[in-house]
């Protein structure tokens, strides 16, 4: 490492022996060594000795700012996206890096988000605590039917999808925006000598490309970069009520409330969004960017297209959202299908296993780590939602396990309703979380307020029905 002026006396942050070798020690054996060849296992097996050497190594690196080159070499390995490629885009650059330095990024990582957690966008749900998938749809949802309650309004919503998102993260705008989010300066600058003057090269079975050395982007392989993303996201936000701008990760979705057929403000957001794409280097991809239209009026006249870059956005009737088919009519079926022909074929394998005598317990076990975790899959989204048609099917997915193991199973409605416990729980005691408002004590401090509701649209999603839990079991 070459010599560098000290930025500071005393690092903003300072790794200790006992840290650095309990994160070696939950190292997984089975992960892939990085370009260095060393092993998760051997970081794990000697992590009593090797965590006094690499705790030096590491406190002389933030000292420095600065990251040592060999920590910073990757392999990128090409992922196909979908079955059928077509092109380069069609595949997704994971990057093996060194285990040594992904350990390193974990205790960066702890640090960054101590500091950053309070200043992050309350409507960015990726790599956050108390936070997922099922939170971010449940959000969409409620803005979208607690909307559509009152009389003449619709939805419009914009589901965005970026090219090579990750890869195209400007070190610099990096930096400036950690330091607006009261990031020490040694830990930035050194976060930008982690993205700078990288080493790579691609390997695709067993051939490799020449190293090249890259300073844009962060690396998808990485501990640091999910978090790094969404710090140099955090700034993109609706400044509309009527408008809400979910985000997780590079999955951004614009949802308009529309009153009065009135769209200024959505399209409004939309035009900033697309201006803050094009300052902040990323790339909107608009064969993929599409939108959707939620409208329960009896009448509804034809709507005026929305235009982005002098491209017309495609309107769909469904759309994979989050690992969720959402309809434009906003019922379950189609997720549900899916769900239920998953579950049925995995059916299969747990016959087998029953052919080969396994015991109950084991056949126990493997329905409930890959059966029941498919018909489990986001439940508190769609459970209170679907159709006694759907649930019927759902249950019989069950009941058919049960005769194979010969056992009762957990039914998906006491499943759902201790997730739906669970997840409340979570959130009321979750001030940053952005629903932690609807769960309102009433003065007397012992019930919960129940959520205005006029549909049975609007009643049947997870937030009033998680509140009418609640307030049932005080």
């Amino acid at each position: 490492m070459p010599p560098t002026t000290l930025l500071s006396p005393t690092p903003a942050l300072q790794i200790r022996e006992g840290d650095m070798r309990q994160v070696f020690r939950k190292n997984k054996r089975r992960k892939a060594p990085g370009p260095d060849g060393v092993t998760p296992t051997c970081l794990k097996t000697c992590a009593d000795q090797l965590a006094p050497i690499f705790s030096q190594i590491f406190n002389r690196s933030l000292e420095l700012c600065e990251v040592p080159s060999c920590f910073k070499r990757s392999t990128i390995i090409p992922v196909p996206k979908k079955p059928k490629i077509t092109g380069l885009n069609d595949y997704r650059p994971v990057a093996l890096t060194s285990a040594v330095m992904k350990s390193f990024e974990k205790l960066v990582l702890a640090y960054l988000k101590d500091i950053t957690g309070p200043l992050l966008d309350p409507l960015q749900f990726a790599y956050r605590a108390n936070r997922s998938v099922d939170d971010a749809v449940n959000m969409g949802l409620h803005f979208i039917l607690q909307h559509l309650d009152k009389s003449g309004t619709y939805v419009r919503i914009l589901f965005v999808d970026f090219s090579s998102a990750f890869n195209t993260i400007i070190p610099n705008l990096l930096l400036q925006k950690l330091t607006q989010l009261s990031v020490p300066t040694s830990i930035c600058q050194w976060i930008t000598s982690f993205l700078t003057d990288r080493q790579q090269l691609v390997k695709l079975g067993k051939f490799s490309s020449c190293t090249c050395t890259i300073s844009t982007g962060a690396p998808q392989g990485c501990v640091l970069s999910p978090l790094l993303f969404s710090l140099y996201t955090n700034d993109c936000t609706s400044k509309d009520h009527s408008v809400k701008l979910l985000k997780f990760a590079d999955d951004t979705t614009v949802i308009g409330l529309i009153q009065d057929g009135d769209e200024s403000a959505y399209r409004q957001e939309v035009k900033e969004l697309t201006v803050w794409c094009s300052h902040n280097n990323l790339e909107l991809n608009m064969l993929k960017t599409v939108q959707m239209t939620v409208d329960f009026r009896k009448n509804t006249p034809a709507l005026p297209p929305l235009t982005i870059m002098d491209s017309t956005v495609m309107t769909v009737e469904t759309f994979r959202f989050l690992d969720n088919t959402i309809s434009q009519d906003l019922k379950w079926d189609i997720h549900i299908d899916a769900i239920v022909k998953k579950a049925q074929q995995r059916l299969f394998f747990l016959r087998q296993l029953r052919k080969f005598n396994l015991p109950q317990e084991l056949l126990k076990q493997f329905y409930t780590a890959i059966i029941e975790s498919v018909l489990c899959t986001s439940i508190t989204v769609w459970f209170s939602s679907a159709t006694k048609s759907d649930l019927r099917r759902l249950h019989r997915t069950v009941r058919t396990a049960e005769r194979i193991i010969s056992t009762t199973l957990p039914t998906l409605q006491e499943l759902y309703l201790s997730r739906v416990c669970k997840k409340a729980g979570k959130i009321t005691l979750d001030p940053s979380h952005p629903a932690h408002s609807l769960f309102e004590l009433l003065p007397s401090g012992r019930r919960y307020r129940a959520l205005s509701t006029r549909t049975a649209r609007h009643r049947n999603i997870f937030f009033p029905q998680a509140i009418h839990l609640m307030r049932t079991s005080q």
